[in-house]
């Protein structure tokens, strides 16, 4: 099965950007194509490289790690709009813009969301 994944709140809000990757990763695991992740709205501060809390999980590191595998998208608007800038968006995210988004929901079997 080919899976798309939307997430659309940032970091330490609430989980949603932890349960993204531990999704993601299961559905590797079992065999799925999972074709990307697109960070939108405050899912865009997923990509700030400059998250790096002490003593914490840091969920950038870990959404940069899955990057590895699974391309991970950032909407360039919505970075805009938030002064997320191109130099301190993570090494395995880029940026890119809805049409992507539409592109991966028509390659893909379901669309799962996380956040909202």
């Amino acid at each position: 099965m080919n899976i798309g994944v939307m997430v659309l709140e940032g970091p330490y809000q609430t989980e949603s950007v932890d349960t993204a990757i531990h999704f993601v990763e299961a559905a590797l695991e079992k065999g799925h194509t999972v074709k990307g992740i697109f960070l939108f709205m405050d899912g865009v501060y997923n990509s700030n490289k400059r998250v790096n809390p002490s003593g914490e999980r840091n969920v950038v590191a870990m959404l940069n790690a899955v990057g590895e595998k699974v391309p991970v998208t950032a909407c360039a608007a919505c970075a805009q709009f938030r002064a997320v800038k191109k130099d301190t968006v993570a090494d395995n995210v880029r940026l890119g813009g809805l049409g992507e988004l539409v592109s991966l929901v028509q390659t893909c079997d379901k669309i799962v969301t996380f956040g909202g």
